[in-house]
């Protein structure tokens, strides 16, 4: 079971959250590695109340969790699926809790859930039960989530992670591999800067990007490049006490600082130079 690692891009204060919680990513099976990037286990048990604030990918999320002590549904867990987030997403955690988490990529949920577009699950938190196409395929999800959360082993958890999503494999889709490809394309390529440039790298109209980005990866194609520029600039704040904001705008592409201070401020919450004085 390998792939235990930690990814910081997009999470506020890496290094204070990760004093808190126990915090660690794992590869998925093989056959799943086409449509999730990874899965990501949280463990926490706090004396005191922490929120957490990440800046979100363009992912769609599978989550069980369990919070302790409570009711039943908490004993039992739940499973959602959180649609993309596009402000900042924040998450208080108290007491005892655990999660097991499983990131798609870009693009890579819809044949997962065909039946509507992915922006029908921008920005909302849904029962996994309701968006996941699982009929004939095995238990559900909300059936799941005691033999994903229950074990104390962490190579358990992710075998039955594999477990419920193995059967759910979808048949090949030509349209959410595009939309990966692309996706993938404006994280890497920092010389893509803007949507028809983008456009012209798949091949597509700037209006069928924008139609293929709606269905399958659940944001537009403009917000998309918009993020990874913030996930930049964020990452930059953190490690660099004195970055030069100007240089770092020219960078990534923005006509002048204030446009980036504006994003950056618009999405955190603080401007970068607050952000990297913290």
């Amino acid at each position: 079971m390998a792939g235990s690692g930690r990814e910081t891009r997009g999470i506020v204060d890496a290094p204070d959250l990760f004093t808190r919680v126990h915090f660690r990513l794992r590869d998925p099976a093989p056959a799943l590695r086409a449509h999730v990037e990874h899965y990501w286990l949280i463990d926490w048990d706090l004396s005191e109340p922490y929120t957490s604030h990440v800046v979100p990918h363009p992912s769609v999320h599978l989550v069980f969790q369990r919070t302790e002590p409570g009711g039943e549904r908490e004993r039992a867990g739940s499973a959602e699926v959180y649609g993309v987030v596009q402000g900042l997403f924040s998450r208080r955690l108290e007491g005892r809790g655990r999660v097991c988490g499983v990131k798609f990529r870009p693009g890579a949920f819809r044949p997962f859930a065909p039946d509507r577009p992915v922006s029908e699950w921008t920005g909302r938190r849904v029962p996994a039960d309701e968006a996941l196409a699982v009929a004939g395929h095995g238990p559900s999800a909300s059936a799941t989530a005691r033999t994903v959360l229950d074990p104390a082993d962490e190579d358990a958890r992710v075998g039955a992670l594999d477990s419920y999503l193995v059967p759910l494999l979808p048949p090949p889709d030509p349209q959410a591999r595009l939309a990966t490809e692309l996706a993938e394309l404006a994280r890497t390529d920092r010389s893509l800067l803007r949507v028809d440039a983008l456009a012209r790298a798949g091949g597509l109209s700037v209006r069928s990007l924008q139609r293929l980005f709606s269905a399958y990866v659940g944001v537009g194609p403009k917000w998309v490049i918009l993020r990874h520029r913030i996930h930049e600039a964020l990452q930059r704040a953190g490690t660099d006490p004195e970055p030069d904001w100007a240089e770092l705008a020219a960078d990534l592409g923005y006509s002048d600082q204030a446009h980036l201070v504006r994003d950056f401020t618009a999405t955190v919450g603080v401007p970068p130079t607050a952000f990297a004085q913290h």
